[in-house]
């Protein structure tokens, strides 16, 4: 059962949400999303014995994020949520505060470009770009994990088959939360699902049609790589909640998977929204979520 201050959270979103509709797709539509995700970064604030040191990743802007009591040899390379077309590292510096005090790990959150202005596969070759660094820096691939929310989670999968691909080693294990991993649309919750959904309803579509560009073909494997075959990859945890459209976005990645003999482990958790774990400081469930996570990392890279 959900507790009083999901519920809570839940009622607050919804509210929120019927005064502030997106509209209609626009060419502007991803401005408002923007604006909306920067004016909460200016609540947050990094939790006592977190501390933040801007870099770069080669070209690629980020942040450092790394708890007291965190490894020095060990790197978590994290991937916001954000549509494709909004957030940064400070939208999520809650979520990576947490994951490094819980995985023991510092966190290289980057900056990578967004549409529409940047559409596929410029976050795709920013995330490579970063991993590459990382190995360039001296990291071993045992020693860097992987992972992201939402379009990050989509954008992590891609990175491992882009890697995998290109012949690179790959990283010891990733996490995907909430991962949209088909921007076709085509899964039952994307329809059945959205009035449950307060954090992206029926926004999908939209952002879709901003990050795959007027030229593109959302079926890509590298831009829905729910259709890539993910054969060869490090083991992965993927967490989703009951109440989001990309609730069967994660199910049938999962079974991608499994389909390429693969080791995934499906945390399904019940009336949580998307992306649930953004919110550790007010919810119990995300703080629980998150520690399985670090569980999860510590094990894959002792």
């Amino acid at each position: 059962m959900a507790s009083l201050q999901s519920h809570l959270l839940y009622q607050m979103i919804r509210y929120w949400r019927r005064r502030h509709p997106i509209g209609e797709f626009g060419p502007d539509s991803y401005k408002s999303v923007r604006k909306t995700i920067e004016s909460g970064v200016k609540q947050g604030r990094l939790p006592p014995g977190v501390y933040l040191e801007p870099t770069r990743a080669g070209d690629v802007p980020g942040e450092w994020i790394h708890a007291v009591g965190a490894r020095a040899d060990k790197v978590l390379l994290y991937l916001h949520g954000g549509g494709y077309v909004a957030g940064s590292p400070a939208s999520h510096r809650a979520l990576t505060a947490a994951l490094s005090r819980e995985a023991r790990v510092r966190v290289l959150a980057i900056d990578y470009r967004l549409a529409p202005e940047h559409p596929y596969p410029a976050a795709l070759d920013d995330a490579v770009a970063a991993y590459t660094w990382l190995l360039d820096q001296g990291y071993s691939a045992r020693s860097i994990a992987l992972g992201g929310d939402s379009a990050g989670g989509g954008l992590s999968a891609a990175t491992l088959v882009r890697l995998r691909d290109g012949g690179a080693p790959l990283p010891a294990a990733a996490f995907m939360l909430s991962p949209w991993a088909d921007l076709t649309g085509t899964g039952e919750s994307v329809r059945t699902r959205a009035a449950l959904d307060p954090m992206l309803g029926g926004d999908v579509a939209a952002f879709a049609r901003y990050y795959v560009g007027p030229d593109g073909d959302p079926r890509h494997p590298l831009i829905s790589p729910i259709h890539a075959d993910m054969r060869g990859l490090p083991p992965i945890l993927i967490q989703v909640g009951t109440r989001e459209v990309l609730h069967d976005d994660a199910i049938r990645l999962a079974e991608r998977v499994r389909a390429g003999q693969g080791r995934v482990e499906l945390e399904v958790w019940d009336d949580m929204i998307h992306v649930f774990q953004v919110f550790p400081s007010l919810l119990p469930e995300a703080r629980r979520a998150i520690r399985r996570i670090g569980e999860f990392l510590r094990a894959e890279l002792a």
